[in-house]
Formats: C-alpha cells, sequence, structure tokens
C-alpha cells in the first residue's frame, strides 16, 4: 500500500486507506484534508509532486485545483455582501457602469455567482495570453452581448465568472481578488492558499500531469459542446469547453507555466494544498467562522445557499442547482475542479472535505473526489455516534 503521511483520527481511518488505493491504482500524487468544527481530523498526503516520480509530496506541496478556485473567489463576494459594500441584488452596472451596454443593464450580481447572466464563454477566440491581461478581458466582457435573457437560463461559466465576479470587487475595494482574499481571508486563517502565486513559492508546485496516454496538450471538453462524450461527475467541473469556436483552449501546459500562476484567473488559477482548501471552507460550514476569525454572520453563509437556478445547464449539459457561487447537492454544497480537485461542505455536521491532486484523468470516470467524501462521511458516523 502507498504510504501516507499526515495524520488523522482513528475514526476517519477510511479517508487515508480510500488515498492510498488511488495511489495504489497508478495517481502520482495529492491530499485530502476534512475539518469538523473548524478542525482538522483529517490532514493527509502521499506520492510524488512530479510526473517522473522522483520528488516526494510534502506537508506543504501545493497544486493548482482549477475551479475549485471558484468558491475562493464567492466567498470573497460574500465576505463584501456581509459587510453591507456589495448588494446582490442590485446590477453589475452600479459597481461597474461600463458593463450597462449590449442589453446587460438588467444583469444582477447574483448573476454572475449562479452563473446566469449570460456570459458563458468569450464571444472572440481567447487565448492564455489574453486572460492574464486583467484589463483586456474585463473590458471585453463588459462589451459583450448577453447569450440569453440574463437570469432565465444557466450556462457555467468556466472562466469568465472569476472575470465577472473579480472586476466588482475590484471597483468596491480597489483591490484584485487575489489581494483581497490574502487580506481578509487566507490571512486571518493563516490559509495556504493563493490566487496569484508569488514565484517564491514555485518550488513547492507540484505540476499538473495529464491522464494517462494523453500529454500535456490535453485539454477537456465540457459536456454538450462538440468533441464531448461523457457527463462529468457531480459536483466537478468537467473542465474547459474547448469544443466550442469562443472557448480559450486551456492545455495541461499552460496551467503548468509560470505566466499561469502569476495571473489572477479567479475561477480557475487558485493553488493550495487539501488543508487550505478545507480550512478556508470551514467558515462556510461553522456558521462563519473558523479557528476563532469570524468572516461572516451565520445569515451571510446561509445567503450562499439560497438556490439560484434549478435546471439544465445549457453547457454542461446535466441537471444542476446553483446556489450563490457554490454547487448544490442536496444538503452539502461544493465544486470541483478540472483534473479531479473537490471540495464538499457540510453545514449540518459542520464539515468541509477537500481533495486536491496533481494526477488528471479522463473526465467520465473520475470520480475520486466523492469516494473520499463518502470515506469522510463513515467517520462523521462514529463521531457524531
Amino acid at each position: 500500500m502507498a504510504d501516507i503521511q499526515g495524520s488523522y483520527d482513528d475514526l476517519f481511518s477510511a479517508v487515508p486507506r480510500a488515498l492510498a488505493a488511488l495511489l495504489d491504482e497508478g495517481d502520482v500524487g495529492g491530499s485530502v484534508a476534512v475539518f469538523v468544527d473548524g478542525e482538522p481530523v483529517v490532514d493527509v498526503w502521499g506520492g510524488f509532486a512530479d510526473a517522473d516520480r522522483t520528488v516526494a509530496w510534502q506537508r506543504d506541496t501545493i497544486v493548482n485545483v482549477w475551479s475549485v478556485t471558484k468558491t475562493m473567489t464567492a466567498l470573497c463576494a460574500l465576505v463584501l455582501a456581509d459587510r453591507g459594500e456589495l448588494d446582490l441584488a442590485a446590477p453589475v452596472a452600479r459597481y461597474w457602469p461600463e458593463f450597462a451596454t449590449a442589453g446587460k443593464e438588467g444583469v444582477l450580481v447574483r448573476h454572475l455567482l449562479a452563473h446566469t447572466s449570460g456570459l458563458p464563454e468569450f464571444d472572440a477566440p481567447t487565448s492564455v495570453e489574453d486572460l492574464c491581461d486583467w484589463p483586456s478581458v474585463t473590458a471585453r466582457l463588459a462589451a459583450q452581448v448577453p447569450r440569453w435573457e440574463p437570469g432565465s437560463a444557466a450556462g457555467y461559466h468556466s472562466l469568465t465568472q472569476g472575470f465577472l465576479v473579480g472586476e466588482v470587487l475590484r471597483r468596491i475595494t480597489g483591490r484584485s481578488v487575489g489581494e483581497f482574499f490574502a487580506d481578509e481571508v487566507a490571512g486571518p486563517l493563516g490559509a495556504d492558499f493563493h490566487i496569484g502565486l508569488a514565484a517564491e513559492h514555485d518550488p513547492r508546485v507540484a505540476l499538473t500531469v495529464p491522464p494517462p496516454s494523453r500529454t500535456e496538450d490535453y485539454s477537456a471538453s465540457a459536456p454538450g459542446t462538440p468533441g464531448s462524450s461523457a457527463p462529468a461527475p457531480t459536483g466537478a467541473d468537467p473542465g474547459t469547453s474547448t469544443g466550442a469556436r469562443t472557448s480559450a483552449p486551456i492545455r495541461v501546459r499552460d496551467g503548468n507555466t509560470p505566466a499561469w500562476r502569476r495571473a489572477q484567473i479567479p475561477a480557475a488559477s487558485g493553488f493550495g494544498n487539501a488543508r487550505s482548501v478545507a480550512l478556508v471552507q470551514s467558515v462556510m460550514a461553522c456558521g462563519g467562522a473558523a479557528r476563532g476569525v469570524r468572516l461572516l454572520s451565520r445569515a451571510g453563509v446561509d445567503r450562499a445557499w439560497e438556490e439560484q437556478f434549478r435546471g439544465e445547464d445549457r453547457l454542461l449539459g446535466m441537471s444542476v442547482r446553483w446556489g450563490l457561487g457554490y454547487g448544490l447537492f442536496g444538503s452539502t454544497y461544493g465544486w470541483g475542479g478540472w483534473g479531479g480537485s473537490l471540495v464538499m461542505v457540510e453545514p449540518d455536521s459542520r464539515m468541509a472535505v477537500a481533495y486536491v491532486t496533481n494526477q488528471m484523468r479522463e473526465p467520465a470516470p473520475d470520480t475520486r473526489g466523492l469516494e473520499l467524501v463518502m470515506a469522510a462521511y463513515d467517520g462523521l458516523t462514529g463521531l457524531r455516534g
């Protein structure tokens, strides 16, 4: 069995066993954390940080979690809303006047968080270099025509959501999402999560490894787009929609570049480990506070779970329920990233579960994160029993 490092409560021993099984099956590396009442009951890691399997995954290894980043950006918006600085029911143009054009006058802030604004993709070919140019990419979105009546339908905003929400936050605070997150969320909590990664952290990064038999040119198609053959696993981002004409062709090699790490792409370029992801989202699991740090009121947390849309997502091609920045799955909330990383929040049990990995798999059969969540529930049953 693969060697697993870290610590865990004996009641949750199924979690490190599940991680070891994934590594035994061929995964390169990863980490898992389970927090209950804001404290870790599982904090384990194993495998390797590099595709050649020469560098062991360490306690402080971090990795690109792709769309798990969306939950961090959403939390920033919820913090501002709870402070009364952001009205989620207000038109986006109240904070971003240039946005009130091309039929977007009625787009509300909550539409951005719920993937219902009608701006799921860019209306012209977009390169990775374009995504690294914040003023340019946000100006393009401000001029773009929505694809549907805002609020009437949902379509997964795989990359655009972060820029849309991020620009609203920037207009209010004068700070980028990465700066606000570092100052107001990660800093107070002591969480090792970054949106816009400084060069000093590069040696700790586990580069993304494409699925077996794929190269670093691998890029996934979202269900419902040309080239897609299967639905996404529940609660997970199926990847960048490369089949559509206007999508940015994000490849594994793009995400492994210094330019991607430095850029603030608040829907997809967050770096952290399972411990940091679970710690931050424990704020949502525990009524707005974790480790003595209160970021939100209870009402501010509950707002995130208010259903904004239920039905088929036009881009994902599957039935979804969207809250404010989080997918809703029964009594749990969260989202996953391209490649397998996942965070799920269970407020009733004050539990947050996070899994991060550098090993991609083909989207259709990838249920690793959910297997680890279920293993955590086994431990929770014993803890509460």
